[in-house]
C-alpha cells in the first residue's frame, strides 16, 4: 500500500520510493532495495504499476515507475477498507469506554495521544 501511495504522488525511481515510503510511514517502514524490487515485480505483474522510463545518473541506471489506473483503483479500494475498519474500531471503543473513541479519532487524524 505504501508503494502505491508513494506512486500516487507521481513517478519515482527506487531510492525515491524507499525514502518516500519511510516518510509516509513515519519511519516505521524502511524498505531494503531487494524487498522494494520484489514488491515492484509483483505490482508490475498485477498491472498496478508500470515502468516509466529510465536514465543514467552518476553512472548508475535509474528505473522509474508509475501508478496505473488499476493501481489507483486498488489503492482506493484499500483506503476505503481501512477507513471502514478504523470506523468500526472507533465505534467499538466508544461503546466500551467513551473517552477512548476521542483519543482514537485524534491519533488516526495524525495527532498523538
Amino acid at each position: 500500500m505504501l508503494v502505491l501511495t508513494s506512486l500516487a504522488g507521481g513517478r519515482k525511481h527506487g531510492y525515491a520510493l524507499i525514502g518516500d515510503t519511510e516518510a509516509l510511514s513515519g519511519g516505521r517502514v524502511r524498505l531494503k532495495v531487494g524487498t522494494l524490487y520484489a514488491v515492484l515485480d509483483r505490482l508490475l505483474e498485477q498491472g498496478l504499476v508500470a515502468e516509466a522510463g529510465s536514465e543514467v545518473v552518476d553512472g548508475r541506471l535509474r528505473k522509474y515507475f508509475e501508478l496505473t489506473e488499476d493501481g489507483a483503483e486498488r489503492l482506493s479500494v484499500e483506503v476505503r477498507r481501512l477507513e471502514a475498519n478504523a470506523s468500526a474500531a472507533k465505534e467499538r471503543l466508544r461503546a466500551w469506554r467513551p473517552g477512548l473513541a476521542t483519543i482514537a479519532s485524534h491519533v488516526t487524524a495524525g495527532g498523538t495521544a
